[in-house]
């Protein structure tokens, strides 16, 4: 073994997942390929009726089955950690592939070059079918350029200092522990919850553009509405975290922002469906904030994750 491969840190991946397809066997494919090798990957599967079998031959692979109504986004993660005792774990989605085979190796620098970085995420790339306004999305959101977010980035950058994503994030499993992990009853934004727990304990946030899947999705505007209303309730949730924390204005800047980019790109035929969709996210936002006050049949048909509420 070489010196250097003797100073890597042992890393670990944890992937939840429903109804996985060749998407899936392909992202546990190139994990095999990364020049910064992976232990072992954990697979948190929710029972469904479709499973790929040859995944469970795989070496190095380990599938744990939970029912659907234990799924949560926060406690099925930790779960998965659990398992492992690496000095690093890497949360992944089961649609977010490796752009390349230096994905780990890119995702775990930061953790490796900067102390207070607890936390590194990567970079969504749109996939081949991508619609315009959300291949925008994807850059306004992941940019080319890396950057450590801390405590004193907050009133420059707002709610963006918390943003990670567990599409593809590794954690220092100390700090994550020391913190005592995701919280265990969340309906989303687990993530965030946590990257913001840790700025608060005077730690970092790596966003790292050079760790790259690619990973995006062609929401209709109904499911813009699910997910913002979700996201709204998440917030609600936590006020330890968001309150007082600017949060609307940021989405105010990204309409701004595309609808500039479709002008420019000679696409203005475009901005209704931009005006259509950003609607339903601030529709369903704006709901979401005020959960509490609706009665349960109308939070069960704005919400995502109808399971979650029943046991909220």
């Amino acid at each position: 073994m070489s010196s250097k491969m003797s100073n890597q840190r042992k890393v670990d991946v944890v992937i939840p997942t429903y109804r996985p397809d060749e998407k899936f066997e392909e992202l546990l494919r190139r994990l095999g390929k990364q020049s910064y090798p992976v232990h072992h990957i954990y697979v948190i599967d929710t029972k469904s009726d479709h499973f790929p079998e040859e995944v469970e031959q795989m070496p190095g692979v380990t599938v744990h089955r939970i029912l659907p109504e234990e799924f949560d986004h926060g406690a099925t993660r930790d779960l998965g950690l659990s398992m492992s005792d690496a000095d690093v774990v890497v949360f992944m989605t089961q649609d977010a592939v490796p752009a390349n085979t230096r994905l780990i190796e890119a995702l775990v620098r930061p953790l490796e070059e900067h102390e207070k970085v607890s936390v590194s995420y990567a970079r969504q790339l749109p996939v081949r079918d991508c619609d315009f306004i959300e291949r925008y999305t994807r850059t306004f959101n992941y940019p080319g350029e890396s950057r450590i977010k801390g405590k004193e980035d907050l009133p420059e950058l707002g709610i963006k200092t918390y943003f990670c994503s567990d599409v593809c994030a590794a954690y220092r499993r100390k700090v994550y522990l020391e913190l005592g992990g995701f919280t265990k009853k969340t309906i989303f934004n687990e993530d965030m919850i946590m990257a913001a727990q840790m700025v608060q304990h005077g730690y970092s946030v790596a966003y790292a553009a050079d760790a790259q899947v690619i990973h995006s999705h062609n929401y209709s505007g109904i499911q813009q509405f699910h997910r913002n209303f979700d996201l709204a309730v998440s917030q609600v949730d936590h006020p330890e975290v968001f309150e007082g924390i600017r949060s609307e204005s940021e989405g105010i800047r990204l309409v701004k922002q595309t609808a500039l980019h479709l002008i420019r790109s000679k696409k203005p035929y475009l901005i209704p469906c931009l005006v259509y969709k950003s609607g339903c996210k601030y529709l369903g936002y704006k709901l979401g904030q005020k959960y509490k006050k609706l009665p349960l049949w109308l939070v069960r048909f704005c919400s995502m994750s109808t399971t979650y509420w029943e046991n909220p």
